[in-house]
């Protein structure tokens, strides 16, 4: 193992960078056209790969709280009769997506993954799902080639040009769409993110870090490159959740840090400014805190599917070893379906998916989630209730 120095993080520097309009002058006024005439100041990144930060005896100790705690909950969430993983993923793809301000409700939310009648925000949160899917089908190893795959998962179907392709322009937090110049951040020129990029990974691949101050510096140094045009945060939470597992800290499931962080964006976006100001601090504080908060309202979901499911043994009337009850555990991962998805998953008949249907139905497990009689749709809203109060507990702090 390579020994690595303990060093005070580096703040980033600046340069300057000469600014090409993209529209023509005559979208722009005389004061416009002096002020864009200037240079803007894009950041310049310090190489991280092969510094160890010197961390706080506070953040250490929060750190440290918070990644036994995590271990205790992939534990526990193993251990339960239902697939808390899958329903967890699907939590804190939705968080994810609300810190972006992309919100949409469980069953909004499910009927896009269904592929049937969802919104458009919605649509965007099922995208995240497929990203923290992605990420999961491809490994744990920050690589140039799993960040990408997880931003075309994420993209695709909503902006194909951009999917999975690094940014060929500057972009910038803050100010005018017409120019970087007064932004709030400026991130890196387009130019050096092949060595921003090389320099992450190589952050990433190391082993003497703890895995929560890893992951939260990795997700913070990635956030800081910027390194496409959209999708960013959303890709960059995804990161955070791979570092945790190629870490062994999480094993079975998915950590809804994302609801944590949701609680209060501003203090993590304050995070995120202090990193690049040199205190990694903050970060790590707030990636800590929003986990704590993550695992309670985790368990607490938890707790809801599982008394759900204890009830539905006195209601369902079908033998435990029945379609009707392998549909039933499914509806944890997928709360609305139709016969085509029945009889996809379970592999069974279109016979048999909608026998199965009919039986939960009678039970009181599924109801019709539309009125109409072609392509009908059912729904198990007290799963989505669950989810729901998932998400409420989650939510902005007032």
């Amino acid at each position: 193992m390579t020994a690595h120095p303990t060093q005070v993080w580096p703040a980033i520097t600046t340069e300057p960078r000469e600014w090409t309009a993209a529209r023509g002058d005559g979208h722009l006024d005389v004061w416009q056209r002096h002020r864009f005439s200037r240079p803007y100041q894009a950041a310049v990144l310090p190489r991280i790969a092969h510094l160890l930060p010197a961390l706080s005896g506070a953040a250490s100790t929060a750190a440290e709280e918070a990644t036994a705690d995590i271990a205790r909950f992939d534990v526990q969430m193993a251990a339960l009769p239902v697939a808390m993983p899958a329903v967890l993923l699907r939590s804190e793809s939705s968080s994810s997506s609300q810190i972006e301000h992309l919100t949409a409700d469980a069953r909004n939310l499910a009927m896009a993954s269904l592929g049937v009648g969802a919104k458009q925000n919605a649509e965007l949160v099922a995208a995240n799902v497929r990203a923290m899917t992605e990420a999961l089908t491809i490994g744990d190893d920050v690589t140039p080639e799993a960040i990408l795959a997880i931003h075309r998962a994420l993209l695709s179907s909503s902006d194909p040009d951009v999917a999975g392709h690094w940014r060929t322009e500057q972009v910038w937090v803050g100010s005018s769409a017409l120019s970087p110049h007064d932004a709030d951040f400026i991130p890196p020129h387009h130019d050096r993110l092949a060595d921003t990029i090389d320099d992450l990974v190589a952050f990433a691949a190391r082993d003497d870090l703890p895995a929560l101050v890893h992951a939260a510096l990795v997700h913070a140094q990635f956030e800081t490159i910027h390194p496409f045009v959209d999708g960013n945060g959303r890709t960059g939470r995804v990161l955070l959740q791979s570092v945790l597992r190629r870490h062994g800290l999480i094993r079975t499931t998915t950590v809804p840090v994302s609801a944590g962080l949701l609680r209060d964006p501003e203090r993590y976006f304050d995070a995120l400014t202090a990193y690049r100001a040199g205190d990694p601090d903050r970060i790590v504080v707030q990636v800590a805190e929003a986990a704590l908060l993550a695992t309670n309202n985790g368990r607490r979901l938890a707790e809801d599917v599982v008394e759900l499911r204890t009830a539905w043994l006195s209601r369902i009337t079908a033998r435990s070893d029945s379609t009707a009850w392998r549909l039933a555990d499914a509806l944890f991962e997928q709360p609305v379906v139709n016969a085509e998805y029945v009889a996809s998953t379970l592999g069974v008949t279109d016979r048999a998916a909608r026998n199965a249907i009919a039986v939960l139905e009678r039970d009181g497990v599924l109801a019709p989630s539309t009125s109409q009689r072609r392509h009908r749709v059912w729904q198990a809203s007290s799963v989505l209730a669950a989810m729901d109060d998932f998400a409420r507990r989650a939510g902005r702090r007032a």
